[in-house]
């Protein structure tokens, strides 16, 4: 089960600016999850950070069916923070990031949904909640037949990065 659970103000002290809104928001990154296959979680090429693809244990199951909308966004949002949690696993820390990129956002969905951008907003909401105009970024969002872990929402991202 994912544990995404609230802080304290003593975890914080020394922490970046974007850690700093995270704790604000009442949200805190999971760790990082093991992979499925024989794959890296991040790989850096010049200042672009390409990462994997991540779900969320909480939202499983296909949206239509077995969740809503809202849900649906929740889960999105989730798989934001799994994104940033391998974001500060391989850089070390949230401020490194100059701009969001890109995000793939995956819905398993029932066939013939087209809220698929609805659900991703739930990602990308976060993301320019946390990063202000450097969160926006270009953005996909496709429904399909499944998901590993039945996860309801699969996400990946690209961030641009610097080495301060």
């Amino acid at each position: 089960m994912d544990s995404m659970t609230t802080s304290t103000a003593s975890d914080i002290a020394a922490i970046d600016q974007i850690e700093a809104r995270l704790h604000d928001l009442g949200l805190q990154l999971p760790p990082p999850r093991e992979r499925m296959g024989n794959f890296l979680g991040a790989v850096r090429t010049g200042d672009l950070l390409f990462l994997s693809g991540q779900g969320t244990d909480r939202y499983q199951g296909k949206v239509g069916r077995d969740l809503d909308l809202d849900d649906a966004y929740a889960a999105a949002r989730d798989c934001a923070l799994y994104l940033l949690g391998l974001v500060k696993a391989e850089l070390g820390g949230l401020d490194r990031v100059c701009r969001v990129v890109k995000l793939l956002g995956f819905v398993n969905c029932v066939e013939g949904y087209e809220q698929t951008p609805l659900v991703v907003n739930g990602a990308s909401d976060l993301l320019v909640e946390l990063y202000g105009e450097a969160g926006r970024h270009a953005r996909t969002a496709v429904g399909v037949a499944a998901l590993p872990r039945n996860f309801a929402v699969e996400i990946e991202m690209v961030v641009q990065v610097s080495d301060r």
